[in-house]
């Protein structure tokens, strides 16, 4: 929970949430698998500190809608949720079982600003400034599915688009989406060595 706290300034309710967030996916984890299990240890900066790193470059303002495609256990979009309570956040995942999971953090914790979808990608119908996600599915593939959501414009720093966590080697996958992407280095942001290899991509809606 320390590291949270060593890169954001919580509110005593934030904080208060985060702390929770260990001993219920640990919990649910061993019930329903939507995290490796040796890796559960590593909650905190492989999962939360990760989804979080996106806040680092766009503080969504309020009233700014996000997407989170491919939830899969709630990341990125719980912990950004507890970060932007003023924001909505719609999370999708076609399994039920994960979207299970994600139902019952979301109860468990009393956040507010989350709705959840069980249903594939091409199916959800609302629109949104953003839509982030963790290593989903490759960019140009994502980017066909989620178009249809992301609305015009935007009041942020960066206009809307598609936030996109991902780690690793990225020439390939970005080629065709390279001139309107922009890759950020969240080592640039964090010090731990996870970081290291570790990017968001941001693509601009057209």
């Amino acid at each position: 929970m320390e590291i949270i706290g060593k890169y954001f300034s919580l509110s005593p309710e934030q904080a208060v949430i985060f702390e929770k967030l260990g001993p219920l996916y640990t919990f649910w984890n061993e019930r329903i698998n939507v995290i490796s299990r040796k890796d559960i240890e590593n909650l905190y900066e492989h999962h939360i500190l990760h989804s979080l790193s996106i806040a680092k470059i766009i503080p969504f303002k309020p009233g700014t809608t996000i997407l989170d495609a491919g939830t899969g256990g709630g990341f990125p979009g719980i912990p950004l949720a507890i970060l932007f309570p003023g924001c909505r956040f719609v999370l999708a995942d076609s399994i039920k079982k994960k979207i299970t999971v994600v139902n019952e953090i979301i109860r468990e914790t009393g956040i507010k600003n989350c709705e959840t979808r069980n249903m594939r990608l091409e199916e959800v119908k609302d629109k949104v400034d953003f839509v982030v996600c963790r290593a989903v599915t490759a960019l140009p593939e994502l980017l066909k599915l989620v178009r249809k959501n992301i609305t015009a414009g935007g009041q942020n720093i960066l206009k809307n688009g598609l936030l996109a966590l991902k780690g690793g080697e990225l020439e390939e996958e970005l080629r065709p989406v390279k001139e309107r992407s922009v890759v950020y280095k969240l080592s640039d942001y964090f010090e731990e060595p996870f970081f290291e290899t570790k990017r968001m991509v941001y693509i601009p809606s057209r």
